[in-house]
């Protein structure tokens, strides 16, 4: 199982607003608060969002080697709309709105979503995991 990860982010406040926006939607709770970082909790994993004192370069690019994106578990492709749909208001825009639920493939339902830094969360739909489901 996964224990945690975390994300270098340039601006704690802006990642708090998308980040644990999103997260409480998708019932991660408030975990661990300090001056430069925040963290939400599901089960034994958590995931930190810090604003590093020791942070170098210019910002994330999802395109370059490191991290793609997060892919989490949302219920229903119900919810998986709900959210797109509410997303903007929370500093995240939708990739690949042309081909929103099935950008992953026919048979795969979700939605992908960068957020002011650069960084991208998919949200797959149990409902799309699972033909026939």
């Amino acid at each position: 199982m996964l224990h945690h990860v975390e994300l270098w982010v340039p601006d704690l406040r802006r990642a708090v607003m998308s980040w644990g926006w999103l997260l409480e939607r998708l019932g991660w709770t408030p975990y661990q608060e300090w001056p430069a970082g925040r963290s939400w909790r599901l089960g034994e994993t958590y995931l930190v969002v810090e604003e590093s004192p020791a942070l170098k370069g210019d910002g994330h690019d999802r395109l370059r080697p490191g991290l793609n994106h997060l892919a989490f578990h949302v219920p229903t492709r119900a919810e998986a709309d709900a959210l797109v749909a509410a997303a903007p208001a929370h500093g995240w825009s939708p990739l690949f709105p042309d081909r929103y639920p099935h950008a992953g493939g026919p048979d795969h339902y979700a939605a992908y979503l960068e957020n002011g830094d650069g960084f991208e969360a998919e949200l797959v739909a149990a409902e799309g995991v699972f033909p026939g489901r």
